[in-house]
């Protein structure tokens, strides 16, 4: 998952709404949107490395990743950072206390950003330079460095989620008009001029093609679109795929939220 916008206790009667796309080489085997067997995870899966990089629960948990980019970063590490969201949804702890735990092997991972929640707290950290920490309602963009940091990518999909798709949220606009809304700002193609590019330490030709919020290339790009919300009493979930002979296809999932 390579970028993701959030509004957290913004709106009314809508305590979560997420849009993300997950980047990544088109030969990586996936399993689309499901329940998973023997697990209360609803989620895509990796099928190569296994776990995920966005679930859900019943319950009312959520969990999102993404990568941090360093190009200078050559090691090897043990585990996938996958793992982490499966870990999260099966575990019972909070998730203040899950960020907590991890951040004390947090060096077994590769560089990630982490959003994890339930219906009461929502939670980020990174083990590139963010200790866990709580947040406060608001709107939370985050790509392929630190939340903190300035990233045009960032605050381009910020501008667009807050101005056009959270009034229609808001207003209760028709449900056809809210998700073209959304598909229409994830597939945004816009790259970034070269000066106000972030140097992650990659050539900058690729940091070009990575700028947009929508990314094609022949080998790499946005697998999957998502449109995520957490109602009072349910979860709504469409996933759409971006590439290969199911482009297009969306799944929906419709869940009741345990009591």
């Amino acid at each position: 998952m390579c970028i993701v916008a959030f509004a957290w206790q913004v709106l009314d009667d809508t305590p979560l709404c997420l849009i993300s796309n997950r980047d990544e080489f088109y030969q990586r085997p996936t399993a689309s949107l499901q329940q998973w067997a023997d697990s209360p995870i609803i989620a895509g899966q990796d099928l190569q490395s296994g776990g995920t990089w966005m679930g859900i629960t019943a319950s009312g948990r959520w969990a999102i990743v993404t990568n941090f980019r360093d190009g200078q970063d050559k090691k090897t590490y043990p585990t996938s950072r996958g793992e982490l969201i499966q870990q999260y949804l099966e575990s019972t702890q909070t998730p203040i206390r899950f960020a907590q735990d991890l951040e004390k092997k947090q060096c077994d991972y590769a560089g990630f950003n982490l959003f994890v929640g339930d219906r009461q707290q929502a939670v980020y950290m990174s083990n590139r330079g963010e200790a866990p920490q709580v947040l406060a309602k608001g709107v939370y963009v985050t790509s392929n460095g630190l939340m903190t940091e300035h990233w045009e990518k960032t605050r381009h999909l910020r501008k667009r989620f807050t101005q056009e798709l959270l009034p229609m949220l808001q207003s209760q606009q028709p449900k056809y008009d809210i998700d073209a809304a959304a598909w229409d700002i994830l597939e945004d193609e816009r790259k970034i001029i070269p000066e106000l590019l972030p140097n992650t330490g990659i050539q900058p030709e690729m940091e070009h093609l990575l700028s947009s919020t929508f990314i094609q290339s022949p080998v790499y790009g946005t697998r999957c679109s998502n449109l995520l919300c957490m109602g009072t009493s349910q979860w709504h979930w469409q996933e759409k795929q971006q590439q290969g002979v199911q482009q297009g296809q969306i799944t929906q999932i419709g869940l009741e939220l345990q009591p």
